[in-house]
């Protein structure tokens, strides 16, 4: 994005005037309209909804809002925390910025936290004329912030939950250094359930039935696991039930897995919105899948989760993994630097190959016999 060199000196003037400890000061004791913006993709969304929750419970009388894309904005809807979704898309593609200028500027926020940096998000801010703006203190367009948190998160010193949470300190929110659970606030309506429970039906599932799910896709956001080993696992399974889901755009891709397991497995890809796959999950006893939304999702409404991940750093479960107590992650026994997976991300990977089938399925396992031990002294199951 190139920026005229009038622009630059508009938003170096501005953070300047904005950056006076005193005004910041009198503002933080007047905050009563915060923004949180976060526009990448369902998973990212899903991590950062403990911001909300830790802003609410620090400015209980403020207007909360979000900045979102329209596809993951369904998973917001009905949030707890959350007093407003604002649309960063149109139809087909991002609002034009003078457009978003105008909307974010009849807010009149107090603050805005960037949890997703952009250059163009930077800019609106600015633009918009938020007093106090919070965002990361290492991209070369950070003047425009004036409350800057210095964390290189490709780093993966902690987990991007706690990445996000951190983001509060200018906001004097406090954040404690272990998070025990994390609040997500995600609400599935009768009607989202409703609907999850007449998929199960049409696939032979009846209602209180066991089963597992497996999510193989990842829409290219990780290193993925072979189809054939999803199949291999979907078949060790036995008498457990075994649905496997995709986006959509994937549904050939999992009925090809399915056709692979003899119809031990029925596919859901591609038949759920996002707060019906919430629903979805929410019935199961278990939840497989790479680094991706679903897997996070799958947290968010409680579910136990077996996580595959590559040793990459900056893909790596320190920072992108489940971030629960219930969960499993398995990881390949290779060298950290595997050059065979930093080129792109759709190529083979041989590391994600040398994870085993008898390695997730012991995970899993594990898990679905602690469900079993805790449904028989009376708690939830899972």
């Amino acid at each position: 994005m190139r920026i005229a060199p009038g622009v630059l000196a508009f938003s170096c003037v501005w953070g300047y005037i904005f950056s006076d400890p005193e005004v910041r000061s009198l503002l933080e004791s007047q905050i009563r309209h915060i923004l949180v913006v976060r526009t990448d993709r369902l998973g990212d969304v899903i991590l950062t909804l403990p911001v909300l929750a830790a802003l609410r419970r620090c400015y209980p009388e403020a207007h909360l809002a979000m900045l979102l894309r329209r596809y993951t904005g369904e998973i917001v809807e009905g949030n707890p925390y959350c007093d407003e979704i604002i649309w960063y898309d149109g139809p087909a593609r991002p609002q034009p910025f003078l457009q978003m200028v105008g909307i974010i500027r009849r807010h009149r926020f107090d603050a805005v936290v960037v949890v997703h940096p952009r250059l163009r998000l930077a800019l609106l801010m600015a633009f918009a004329g938020i007093p106090l703006r919070i965002g990361t203190g290492f991209r070369f367009y950070s003047f425009l912030f004036n409350r800057r948190v210095y964390e290189h998160r490709r780093e993966a010193a902690r987990h991007e939950l706690e990445y996000n949470l951190h983001l509060l300190s200018p906001l004097s929110c406090p954040v404690p250094e272990e998070i025990q659970q994390a609040d997500f606030g995600v609400v599935v309506r009768a009607e989202e359930d409703e609907r999850a429970a007449a998929l199960l039906a049409e696939s032979g599932i009846s209602a209180g039935e066991s089963f597992v799910v497996l999510h193989p896709g990842s829409g290219g956001s990780a290193r993925e696991w072979p189809d054939r080993n999803f199949a291999t696992l979907a078949m060790r399974f036995g008498t457990e039930r075994v649905v496997l889901t995709g986006s959509p755009g994937e549904e050939s891709r999992v009925e090809a897995i399915v056709a692979l397991t003899g119809g031990m497995a029925v596919s859901l890809a591609g038949r759920s919105s996002v707060k019906v796959l919430a629903a979805l999950l929410r019935r199961a006893d278990l939840c497989i899948a790479h680094s991706t939304g679903p897997l996070h999702l799958a947290v968010a409404v409680g579910t136990p989760v077996v996580g595959i991940y590559p040793q990459l750093i900056p893909m790596s479960p320190r920072r992108w993994g489940p971030y629960s107590a219930r969960s499993r992650v398995v990881v390949p026994r290779k060298p950290v630097d595997c050059s065979e997976c930093s080129g792109a991300k759709r190529h083979r990977c041989s590391c994600m190959e040398s994870i085993t089938v008898d390695e997730v399925y012991d995970a899993a396992k594990e898990l679905l016999s602690a469900g079993e031990r805790q449904r028989a002294g009376g708690g939830r199951g899972g």
